[in-house]
């Protein structure tokens, strides 16, 4: 209850002051879709903890059939649509740096923007079986609860419940990341044989950008699968390991939806500097894109994109 209380306080807040900026008071760039996009898909997903606090805080589920299954689509759907993004943003990046010509020609916000489009509507298909499965229920104290029917037997339950933790698995996870882990390192050896940067820090963003994102997922997934076995099994210790770990895991998870906005303000620039400014210039200069001109026979490149240069990277965090 602490964590979903902390987490529907800062997601809220940080993504809804990212959504102000970057929709009413700054230009729309391609970077600004991203941003705005992912930040919604956070904030959706912060907004919706009070649901969940009212449900841990009395052991009952007071909201009905309806209010459970849109409340599951809805944490899904953002969830989903909120990695998607970021496997876009790492495409997009090494995309920029290798096509830098075609991306001067054809990368703009409006094809940014039906992008960003189709990943909500991917992420809303990855979410549909959620929908389906989410069912209230009552236990024998008179006591409701949301939950996921996942069918009559215990070999379809077994085999709907598989089925939607490596397909979150498959999709929400390991591809995702092993793009993301593909991108940046593309990006690094192509900026080390073209010497286009000697300080260190491009490195060490780009490996709080792949760490970050393992951290907050890797444990939820882990602990999936285990959750997946104890269903199943009356094996004590795995009761107990699901039950311990499971906590942990879920907490880091619900810490993705409100981490970003706060490491765009302590990464993207100096803090010290930063500090001193507006909120809204904080977020311009994490945001604004810049023209970088390199020369191709010099070892250098031309962009229009400033994440080019790594230092310069706001990392996306969980």
């Amino acid at each position: 209850m602490v964590v979903l209380s902390a987490v529907f306080l800062l997601g809220t807040v940080g993504n809804g002051l990212v959504i102000y900026f970057a929709a009413f008071r700054m230009k729309r760039t391609v970077n600004i879709v991203w941003y705005l996009n992912l930040a919604i898909a956070d904030f959706v997903y912060s907004s919706f903890q009070p649901l969940s606090i009212v449900y841990l805080a009395h052991a009952h589920w007071p909201f009905g059939t309806f209010m459970c299954k849109v409340d599951s689509i809805f944490r899904n759907m953002n969830l989903f649509a909120s990695i998607f993004l970021l496997t876009v943003i790492s495409l997009d990046r090494c995309v920029s740096v290798l096509f830098p010509v075609w991306c001067r020609n054809h990368r703009t916000p409006k094809l940014a923007s039906f992008v960003a489009l189709g990943v909500w509507l991917i992420a809303f298909v990855f979410s549909l079986p959620y929908l389906m499965f989410s069912e209230i229920g009552e236990n024998k104290k008179g006591n409701m609860y949301c939950y996921n029917n996942y069918g009559n037997g215990t070999s379809v339950k077994q085999l709907n419940h598989t089925g939607t933790v490596v397909m979150k698995f498959i999709f929400g996870f390991a591809i995702p990341f092993i793009l993301i882990i593909s991108c940046y390192s593309i990006i690094l050896l192509r900026i080390r044989r073209n010497h286009m940067t000697t300080s260190s820090k491009p490195f060490k963003v780009a490996k709080a950008v792949i760490i970050s994102f393992f951290v907050c997922w890797f444990p939820f997934h882990v602990f999936s699968f285990v959750d997946l076995a104890t269903s199943y099994s009356d094996d004590f210790h795995l009761l107990c390991a699901t039950v311990i770990g499971g906590s942990l895991s879920y907490s880091l998870m619900f810490l993705n939806s409100c981490v970003n906005p706060f490491l765009y303000f302590f990464l993207g620039q100096d803090f010290k500097v930063q500090f001193r400014t507006s909120f809204q210039a904080i977020f311009e200069k994490v945001f604004t894109e810049e023209s970088v001109q390199l020369d191709s026979h010099s070892n250098t490149r031309s962009t229009s994109e400033s994440h080019i240069v790594l230092a310069k990277f706001p990392v996306q965090g969980c």
